[in-house]
């Protein structure tokens, strides 16, 4: 096949790329939009809050496991066959998911639904790049990173408003009919390339897919639920953690030694994928990372409904909607993709920091306004750099290649990213407990006025003067939690603003070899 028989026009490249942005939009918005109905699942279904947590867990096991094979299942099955078929099994499942009367039925589920749900993403991504020409394909990165970014901001309101409104089930039921349309579209519009001969049962890589499954798997485990389990104290953590290591070492070698590997590694000897995955981890880093904070700050400590926190991330989606096409053009018109990426690191260091500025235990909406729309800014000035410096020295089957890395690691960096945060803060938290308590015990009159005039006041209310200082104490703690609570999220927004910040160097330093980029944009394929 020629190197341009994929690109389309027309009409049909805008229901291919709909078609597109719509499966990557599924995908993610699952992602995101169980967390708010995750206390009305545990009423429903009579589950404890760990066990409700596997949810989420389950849904992203299976998306990290199935990620890195999908080029090599597109390749063995046809493209447009595998990403019908993954769109087909995402929808049944949704179904089941909606129907399910037990909670580990629900996860399994879930883990099934993460199946057909990794492929969407990626296979989206190469579908998109492939149906434009060269010139046009930071403009096709643009229109798909709509739906990357925008994905985890829409799941919380989404969802909030369907709980508030309906019940948990439909959550999931909202994805059936839009997930019907796109596999009769796939169908009909959606080409596969030509690749190499499908591989015979016996050449099949079945000890690299095992070796695969048992270390993203583990990993992702590990991520998940390491923090409420008390990580390396609890033995299965530690049990998930050895088998993850020597799995990822095991599949390395597998992997470059065997002659049909599942993933194929070499791919990886292109510098600007290196860098492209290295970007991508942290970019998912930041977007999970912030689209987890953020709600749960002002649900927990603003007491927030749902719905209320969800709304709260809408002016940073509408922002990263707007830059999009905007940076899309500006790459287009020959910027240079790491500068861009530096500009979205300040920018998004900018946001955190105001982050950490106007965190109180009363912040006002207002406030969040302008903060947010810098986080929009941000992140629609990372992504499509990102991408764009990850691919544009790809072709043909490597391109599908490419996009697999940089999902999988995007995914393990959100994963990363809130179980380092949840980390972080449970350990300020304590911090600043501490602090606060010998504070007031010991240097702050202040505080001890103000615990005298809280005993009075329940003193009365008729309440005899002993018990009403062990109440006074009680409400005085309360507060203290609450004070520290803030500063733990303070932590927390400093703490990846000056991620992003120190990357910003290594970033400039990066060197462009333009003639090979020339050439590759020439003939991506």
């Amino acid at each position: 096949m020629q190197p341009e028989s994929l690109v389309e026009y027309g009409s049909r490249r805008v229901i291919i790329t709909i078609t597109a942005i719509f499966c990557a939009l599924l995908e993610i918005v699952d992602t995101t939009i169980v967390n708010v109905a995750l206390n009305d699942m545990k009423g429903n279904l009579g589950a404890t809050l760990s066990e409700v947590g596997w949810v989420i867990t389950a849904y992203a096991i299976g998306n990290v496991i199935i990620v890195p094979m999908t080029s090599w299942l597109s390749a063995q099955f046809g493209r447009r066959n595998y990403f019908a078929f993954s769109i087909i099994l995402f929808t049944v499942f949704s179904f089941m998911c909606g129907n399910a009367h037990g909670i580990w039925e629900l996860v399994l589920y879930r883990f099934i639904q993460g199946l057909g749900g990794g492929a969407l993403l990626v296979t989206s991504q190469t579908i998109i790049t492939e149906s434009y020409p060269p010139e046009k394909r930071s403009m096709a990165q643009a229109i798909y990173g709509l739906g990357v970014i925008i994905g985890p901001t829409l799941g919380p309101p989404l969802g909030g408003y369907i709980v508030d409104h309906y019940s948990w089930p439909y959550i999931f039921y909202i994805n059936i009919p839009i997930g019907a349309i796109a596999a009769i579209l796939t169908l009909t519009f959606v080409r596969s390339p030509k690749y190499a001969a499908k591989k015979a049962l016996h050449e099949v890589d079945f000890l690299g897919i095992g070796l695969l499954a048992a270390a993203v798997g583990s990993l992702q485990f590990v991520l998940e639920r390491g923090q409420e389990e008390d990580w390396f104290s609890n033995g299965w953590i530690t049990t998930m953690a050895v088998t993850s290591v020597f799995s990822f070492f095991f599949f390395i070698w597998r992997e470059l030694t065997t002659k049909n590997p599942i993933v194929e590694l070499r791919v990886l000897s292109n510098g600007n994928l290196r860098i492209g995955t290295i970007l991508s981890f942290i970019l998912g880093f930041g977007l999970y990372g912030s689209t987890f904070i953020i709600p749960l700050y002002v649900q927990s400590s603003l007491h927030w409904t749902p719905q209320q926190a969800g709304e709260l991330m809408i002016p940073a989606a509408v922002t990263t909607a707007f830059m999009m096409p905007i940076i899309g053009k500006i790459l287009s018109m020959g910027a240079k993709q790491q500068l861009l990426v530096a500009l979205g690191m300040v920018i998004f260091f900018i946001y955190s920091f105001w982050g950490y500025k106007i965190l109180t235990p009363d912040t006002s909406k207002d406030q969040f306004f302008w903060m947010l729309i810098f986080r929009g800014l941000g992140m629609g000035m990372l992504f499509i750099p990102i991408t764009s410096l990850s691919l544009s020295t790809l072709k043909g089957q490597q391109i599908g290649q490419g996009a697999s890395f940089t999902g999988m690691m995007r995914q393990l960096g959100g994963s990363f990213g809130i179980a380092m945060i949840t980390t972080y803060m449970a350990t300020q938290n304590v911090v600043h407990k501490t602090y606060l308590s010998e504070r007031i015990a010991f240097n702050d009159p202040n505080a001890m006025k103000r615990l005298d005039m809280m005993t009075q006041s329940f003193i009365r209310k008729g309440i005899n003067p002993d018990a009403a200082r062990m109440y006074a104490y009680k409400a005085m703690d309360g507060s203290l939690y609450g004070q520290a609570a803030v500063l733990s999220y303070m932590d927390v927004f400093m703490f990846i603003g000056c991620m992003f910040l120190i990357c910003i160097p290594f970033m400039l330093i990066v060197k462009e070899n333009k003639q090979k980029q020339k050439i590759s944009m020439a003939d991506a394929h």
